[in-house]
C-alpha cells in the first residue's frame, strides 16, 4: 500500500509538471516566451532602418509615426532591448529600453524607457502601432515634432518649432560659451555641447519629465542637474519663454552657466553643495561681463542694503525650482558671491582646485570642511564670516 501511494504521488507530480510545462519548467525556471524574441527581431530591423534613414524598411516594422521627425538628427547608434511583452488579446504592449548616441557628441548612450503598442498581421508577424515614452519617463525631442538641426563650431543645436535663424543664434552663444569655460576650467572635457530648444515651456517640461510649473521663469537647465540622463550625454534644455525675455548679456550668461555644468559634471558629486556648483557656473557666466554685484545680484543686494545679511551659505533646499522666486534668486546670488570671494582672495586657479577637491571627497559630510582646510587654509566658520563681510562691502 505504501509503495502504491508513493507511486501515485510520483505520477501526480509528473502529470502536474507536464500540465505546467507551457508556463513554468518543472524545476521552477520561466519558460521561454517566443513573443519577446520575435518582437526583439522586429525592433532590431527598426533600429537598422533608423540608422540607415530607410523609410521603406522602417514601414515594414510599423507605422511611420515620428520617423520623419528624427531624420535630421545625426545618430552614431540606436538600439532597442525588449524587457517584457504584455499580451492584450490579439495585440500586446512591450517594455523597451532605447539606447542612442548623437554622432560626435555623446561619449556613451542615452538610455530611456519606451512603451510600444503592438499588433500582429494575418501572418502572425508583430507590427509596431505606436512608440511613446514609458510611464514617468521624459519625452525625446522628436516626440514633440520635426527636429531642425544647426551645427556650430563647438555646439549642436536641435529645435522643434524654431526657425533656423533662431537656432543659429543659440549656436553662436554656445560657441562663445565653450572657450570661455575652457579658459578657466581647462580643456579636459568634451568642449562641445548639445542644446535642445523646444517649442514652449510645456515642451521643456516634457523633455525633463516634470510639470511645467517647476520650470516657469527658469531660462535653461542641463539634464545632469535633474538626474535625467547619464553624465556623458548632458543636454542643455532651453525654456524659450523665459529665455526670450533676457537681454543679450543675460542670454550669454545663461548659456555659459549651463556649459559650465557640462564641463564640470565629472568633477561634481554628491559631495558638492549647490551653492558651489551653481555659484561656480554663475561666476564663469558673469566673469567676462562688467556687471557689478548689485547689478548681477539684485535680490541679495536689496536684502543686504536692508540689513538682512544671510547668516549662512545657501542650503541645497533653497535652490528648488519650485521655491519662492526671491529666495531662489538669493540662493543663486549668494553662491555666486561665495565663488567670487574665493576668486578675488585666493585666485581663480585655487577656486577651480577647491571645486575639484570638494567633488573628489565622495560624500557630503566633511567635504567642504576638508577642501577649505587643504586648499584655502580656512574653516567654514571663518569663510562664512568673510563671505558676510564681503556681501556688506560689495552690496551696501
Amino acid at each position: 500500500m505504501a509503495g502504491r501511494g508513493r507511486a501515485s504521488r510520483a505520477r501526480l507530480v509528473v502529470a502536474l509538471c507536464l500540465l505546467l510545462v507551457s508556463l513554468v519548467a518543472c524545476g521552477g525556471r520561466p519558460a521561454t516566451d517566443s513573443a519577446v524574441a520575435d518582437v526583439q527581431r522586429v525592433l532590431d530591423r527598426r533600429a537598422t532602418a533608423i540608422l540607415d534613414r530607410d523609410r521603406a524598411a522602417f514601414l515594414t516594422t510599423g507605422a511611420l509615426s515620428w520617423f520623419a521627425n528624427l531624420s535630421a538628427v545625426p545618430l552614431a547608434s540606436w538600439s532597442y532591448r525588449v524587457t517584457a511583452v504584455h499580451r492584450t488579446g490579439s495585440g500586446a504592449t512591450a517594455d523597451v529600453e532605447l539606447d542612442y548616441r548623437v554622432q560626435g557628441y555623446d561619449q556613451a548612450p542615452v538610455a530611456v524607457g519606451r512603451t510600444l503598442d503592438l499588433s500582429r498581421d494575418e501572418d502572425g508577424r508583430w507590427y509596431v502601432d505606436a512608440e511613446r515614452p514609458a510611464a514617468k519617463t521624459p519625452q525625446q525631442l522628436w516626440d514633440q515634432g520635426e527636429v531642425t538641426v544647426v551645427r556650430g563650431e563647438h555646439s549642436l543645436v536641435l529645435g522643434v518649432g524654431q526657425s533656423g535663424e533662431a537656432l543659429h543664434r543659440f549656436a553662436d552663444l554656445a560657441d562663445r560659451a565653450v572657450p570661455a569655460v575652457s579658459g578657466v576650467w581647462g580643456t579636459q572635457w568634451s568642449r562641445h555641447v548639445v542644446v535642445l530648444v523646444p517649442r514652449s515651456l510645456e515642451g521643456m517640461a516634457g523633455l525633463l519629465g516634470s510639470p511645467a510649473s517647476s520650470y516657469r521663469g527658469i531660462a535653461a537647465v542641463t539634464t545632469g542637474e535633474t538626474g535625467a540622463a547619464q553624465t556623458p550625454a548632458d543636454r542643455i534644455i532651453v525654456n524659450p519663454e523665459a529665455y526670450g525675455v533676457l537681454g543679450a548679456v543675460g542670454k550669454q550668461v545663461v548659456l555659459t552657466h549651463e556649459t559650465t555644468h557640462v564641463a564640470t559634471r565629472t568633477a561634481t558629486s554628491a559631495a558638492t553643495p549647490l551653492w558651489l556648483s551653481e555659484g561656480y557656473a554663475d561666476w564663469i557666466g558673469y566673469r567676462a561681463t562688467d556687471r557689478t554685484p548689485a547689478e548681477a545680484a539684485p535680490e541679495l543686494s536689496r536684502a543686504v542694503s536692508d540689513g538682512e545679511v544671510p547668516t549662512a551659505l545657501p542650503d541645497d533646499k533653497d535652490f528648488g525650482f519650485t521655491s519662492d522666486a526671491g529666495k531662489l534668486a538669493r540662493a543663486y546670488e549668494g553662491g555666486w558671491m561665495a565663488c567670487r570671494l574665493i576668486a578675488d582672495q585666493w585666485g581663480e586657479d585655487r577656486l577651480a582646485d577647491f571645486y575639484r577637491a570638494v567633488g573628489a571627497h565622495g560624500q557630503r559630510p566633511g567635504a567642504v570642511e576638508d577642501a577649505m582646510r587643504r586648499v584655502l587654509d580656512t574653516t567654514p566658520e571663518e569663510f562664512t564670516r568673510q563671505w558676510r563681510d564681503y556681501l556688506r562691502a560689495r552690496m551696501s
